[in-house]
C-alpha cells in the first residue's frame, strides 16, 4: 500500500508522519524506516524508529529513489513501514515521474508487503484521481 499526505508547507505533514511512525512502533514489532532530507527530527521519532538522511546518499532521480528504497528492504525483510518526507526535498520530479514512481513502489509494496506513507508540498485534488482514497489531506 502506499499512502499520500499532502498539503501546503506548514500544515503538519511532517508531525503527522512523526505521530503516525511512533505509534506504529509502538503497536507493532516490525521495523520502521523514516526518511527524511536531514536528521532534524532524529529526537521526535522513537529510539527504534530507523531514521534515514536521504541527503547523504545522492539521491538524483526518481529512479535512484526507487533502487534506495528496494536496497534498503533487501536488507531488512523485517520492515513493515517506510515514511518518506518531503519527497520533493529529496529528489526533484515532475508529476508524470511521480507517478512512475508511485506505480513502481506499488507493485514493491505489494511483493514485499510494506506499506509506504510519502509526505509532500501538493493539494489532493493535483493527484490522480486513483489515488485519491489513499490521500490524507491536511490543512494549515
Amino acid at each position: 500500500m502506499v499512502k499520500f499526505v499532502v498539503g501546503p508547507k506548514g500544515s503538519g505533514k511532517t508531525k503527522w508522519l512523526i505521530d503516525k511512525a511512533n505509534d506504529e512502533k509502538k503497536n507493532n514489532n516490525g521495523n520502521i524506516v523514516f526518511i527524511d532530507s536531514d536528521e532534524k527530527h532524529i529526537f521526535s521519532l522513537d529510539h527504534s524508529v530507523r531514521l534515514i538522511d536521504a541527503s547523504t546518499f545522492h539521491i538524483s532521480s526518481p529512479e535512484s529513489l526507487y533502487g534506495f528504497l528496494a536496497g534498503i528492504m533487501s536488507r531488512d525483510f523485517d520492515i513493515e513501514t517506510i515514511y518518506i518526507d518531503g519527497i520533493y526535498s529529496i529528489v526533484e520530479m515532475d508529476d508524470s515521474k511521480l507517478e512512475e514512481l508511485i506505480e513502481n513502489l506499488e507493485v514493491l509494496s505489494k511483493e514485499a508487503s510494506v506499506n509506504f506513507y510519502i509526505g509532500m508540498n501538493k493539494e489532493k485534488g493535483s493527484l490522480p484521481e486513483k489515488y485519491r482514497e489513499d490521500t490524507v489531506e491536511l490543512h494549515e
